[in-house]
């Protein structure tokens, strides 16, 4: 059986467990990371030397970083619905995963620290209004993009997945925010799967 080691709440956690919903998968989960057991410890780094998680360990394989891991599970699988075989629709998958997890997510950091975890790392009002703005251009870039189905048309894939998780976390975050009717409809979709209600709103750490 598959082993998950993350909390459950973590953003990145949640990506893989609605993967597995999505597919199907038995697995175990373990609690790692924050008020769990530390990643620090050596048994975590032997499988993640990046100490972050999640972890995942599928028989022999150990792998780490959570795009990579929800990747890696849809191909095994074969759900090439998820993540299709061919490489040019396979490449429009990972654009958008790509640009969720060097793009949008690397804006909201400053203000979602500040003001939905209240880290004292990050007392400063400036950054938060930098973030906040950098986070909101981001966004307007989705928007754009979104028609009345999935991110890439009629079939939904593993970016649906993890824009799903950065979206709640927009609209968790409490700041005024620029209306995006689009993204709203979107994140609505997303809300009715089963597995994004099994998973993709256990919280917003």
């Amino acid at each position: 059986m598959l082993r998950l080691l993350g909390r459950a709440n973590s953003i990145n956690v949640r990506k893989v467990l609605w993967t597995c919903h999505e597919i199907g998968l038995d697995y175990q989960r373990e609690d790692w990371g924050r008020g769990f057991r530390p990643v620090s410890d050596p048994e975590f780094l032997a499988l993640n030397p990046f100490a972050q998680i999640p972890a995942l360990v599928d028989g022999d394989v150990a792998l780490s970083e959570s795009n990579a891991i929800c990747r890696y599970l849809a191909a095994k699988h074969g759900r090439h619905d998820l993540l299709p075989a061919d490489p040019a629709a396979r490449a429009q998958v990972e654009r958008w995963m790509d640009w969720q997890l060097a793009e949008l997510n690397p804006a909201w950091v400053y203000a979602f620290q500040a003001l939905s975890r209240h880290n004292p790392d990050y007392p400063d009002s400036g950054g938060v209004g930098k973030s906040i703005e950098d986070w909101a251009k981001q966004m307007a870039t989705l928007e754009s993009q979104l028609g009345e189905g999935w991110i890439l048309g009629e079939t939904f894939t593993l970016a649906d997945i993890v824009l799903g998780v950065s979206i709640q976390r927009w609209l968790l975050t409490p700041f005024d925010k620029p209306a995006l009717p689009r993204t709203e409809a979107y994140f609505e979709r997303l809300r009715r799967r089963p597995a994004y209600q099994a998973h993709g709103g256990a919280g917003v750490a």
